[in-house]
């Protein structure tokens, strides 16, 4: 390699510069530096194809802003002497490499690029295929650029992408953790994938989605093997950047790893374990309900397989029960040795009298119509072996979705009434939500559940109802036909809860249905008169109408068809999901908004009437 100093007109940027293909570079940060004082640091050059020529491997962004200093020097007619009538100025200062070499050149190209500024890994993958086409393995690359070869490998597994898929990612499309999951799809896949990405009005899996979508919703990680996967006779799909596998068989894989637990628990007996016991995935193992014990006093092995694959084996353990016999053996009235004492009845016994008791209470039960609708609300907010209540979890993959619904005066109004009825349940005030969250086990459990019952038995029956209100509240489906039924029969009016916002606009993406929204808030002129604008200028007009601003006309208390009771659409082509649901449900005569049922006493909610003051006994306590 030597020093010399080359005119503008000798260099152009080389193939190999790792940022040939880029746009042109932002050269303002250096700009000012070089009109003062050039260029200092050398440009890294080869000879070019032509006599004479130079091609700049590194140092693109140095010449371009001489480019830039040059040009402005001939429009402003020479400043520096006499005019010039080229882009020539004071020769540049260059390190020129060997001819020919374009391995060396690529490294060097990306070791000085890399230095400056992290390359995206899809630039970074054109220029180690580059490397790779010249010659250069894996370890080669790594140990140039101080990568690890796993890293090396990942970003070579670009290259099993599609280019528009490649693309997406250079673009932040598309996130690293969704490429990793594409990188085990094939071809046909990644095509499928592709055309979700690009429908506009489509669902694109991403993330664990987007495995599940790729392997039919089970995948199970070849980490979680008990055997020697190099051994396994099932396909395995691996990860093409070298850090995941899956298999791509369950059945194949179970029956493998249910030999390996085989195994492994004839080795814990052979090594002096009492027992080892499976809890299959449809159980789990709760060590709360165990307590330590060693291998010398009974402790037994626990192996937790999980529906993941993994399978965790917990030494030395026994149920609660179990180890406070031992207990009472070692120290209590009993020895070591033996047998616990018999209990007063038979398991068959209790069986009958658990029975009768039963058929007792709820015969009973039927004269007592305000206990059972207390025991009724108890079971809904606790849950039991019997009764399993979900609450609406009112998620949304769209964040201004949800921030628009966190927002809304609706959910502020349910939300103050919720706080109220938990105050006077003396629930914890950081409960986010009345019906308990159920534990693994299904239910929240016996004594959460009698505790429940006997508060509301000592809260008057209005009360109760209104814990009712809010107990359905949180239970209601979102999007089921339910809500068509109840919103149409209590007349519920949209305009007092909702009001457009821009989360809901920057959803409508189709055209036809934007002018449709145009003519609802505008009239038919203004429609007209719209039918070839953009999509954006058709939300302006509705925005503008819709707050009376820029001249337009205040279309107040506007509610788009869909969100009405009863719904309808505003195409023929149907897929609406509110319109489907009331069409399923409502009979001729609540086909019209008025519908209301006759012989309801109780007139909706006014949402303008202040709220009630402290001490109506009609009225819950407000919260703190």
């Amino acid at each position: 390699m030597q020093l010399d100093y080359i005119a503008l007109d000798r260099l152009a940027v080389s193939k190999t510069n790792m940022r040939q293909g880029a746009k042109a570079p932002d050269v303002s940060d250096i700009l000012p530096t070089i009109r003062k004082r050039g260029v200092i640091q050398p440009l890294l050059v080869r000879p070019g194809s032509e006599s004479g020529q130079y091609e700049i491997i590194a140092g693109r962004r140095r010449f371009t802003a001489a480019c830039l200093v040059a040009r402005e020097l001939r429009e402003a007619g020479g400043e520096r002497g006499d005019a010039q009538d080229s882009l020539h100025i004071d020769p540049l200062p260059c390190a020129i490499l060997d001819a020919g070499d374009d391995a060396t050149a690529i490294e060097a190209s990306m070791i000085e690029n890399m230095a400056r500024l992290d390359a995206d890994e899809v630039t970074q993958w054109e220029s180690f295929v580059r490397l790779v086409k010249q010659g250069r393995d894996v370890a080669d690359i790594a140990a140039t650029f101080g990568l690890p070869e796993l890293a090396v490998r990942r970003i070579l597994a670009l290259g099993n992408l599609l280019p528009p898929i490649r693309a997406l990612y250079r673009n932040g499309m598309i996130d690293r953790a969704s490429i990793r999951h594409l990188t085990m799809a094939s071809k046909a896949q990644q095509k499928a994938w592709l055309a979700l990405a690009e429908d506009e009005h489509a669902y694109c899996p991403i993330g664990n989605q987007l495995k599940a979508w790729l392997f039919g919703g089970q995948s199970i990680p070849v980490r979680h093997a008990l055997f020697d996967v190099t051994r396994f006779d099932g396909r395995i799909i691996a990860d093409l950047f070298g850090e995941d596998g899956y298999f791509a068989d369950p059945d194949a894989f179970w029956t493998a790893q249910y030999a390996a637990i085989d195994a492994r628990r004839a080795a814990y007996l052979e090594d002096g374990w009492a027992d080892v016991m499976i809890v299959p995935p449809s159980d789990h193992f709760h060590s709360w309900e165990y307590e330590k014990t060693a291998k010398r006093k009974g402790g037994r092995i626990y192996a937790d397989v999980r529906a993941s694959g993994e399978v965790i084996f917990h030494e030395g353990y026994l149920s609660r029960k179990e180890a406070q016999r031992a207990q009472l053996m070692v120290g209590g009235n009993a020895t070591m040795g033996s047998k616990p004492s018999r209990p007063e009845l038979s398991g068959p016994c209790q069986t009958y009298i658990d029975l009768h008791r039963h058929a007792a209470v709820r015969a009973g039960l039927v004269g007592h119509q305000g206990v059972a609708l207390r025991l009724m609300v108890a079971h809904a907010m606790i849950g039991s072996a019997h009764w399993t209540v979900h609450r609406e979890p009112q998620t949304s993959r769209n964040e201004a979705t949800a921030k628009s619904l966190e927002r809304s005066r609706a959910e502020a109004l349910f939300d103050e009434r919720r706080r109220a009825v938990m105050a006077a349940l003396d629930l914890p005030s950081d409960q986010s939500a009345l019906i308990a969250a159920k534990g693994e086990g299904g239910h929240g459990g016996d004594d959460a559940l009698a505790r429940i019952f006997l508060k509301l038995l000592d809260l008057p029956d209005s009360l109760v109802m209104e814990i009712v209100t809010i107990v359905m509240g949180e239970t209601l489906e979102a999007g089921s036909a339910v809500i068509e039924a109840v919103g149409l029969h209590i007349g519920t009016d949209m305009a007092d809860w909702w009001q457009a916002d821009d989360a809901l606009f920057a959803l409508i993406r189709d055209r036809e249905l934007l002018v449709a929204l145009v003519r609802d808030v505008a009239g038919e002129a203004v429609a007209t008169a719209n039918l070839g604008a953009t999509s954006k200028v058709l939300k302006s007009i509705i925005s503008d109408h819709l707050t009376g601003t820029n001249g337009r006309r205040h279309h107040d208390r506007w509610v788009p068809r869909w969100m009405r009771f009863a719904p309808s659409a505003y195409t023929e082509r149907g897929g609406v999901g509110t319109v489907d649901a009331f069409a399923r449900i409502a009979p001729p005569a609540a086909k019209t908004p008025a519908f209301k049922d006759p012989a309801s006493k109780t007139p909706a909610p006014d949402p303008e009437q202040p709220p009630r003051e402290e001490g109506d006994t009609t009225e819950l306590p407000r919260a703190a």
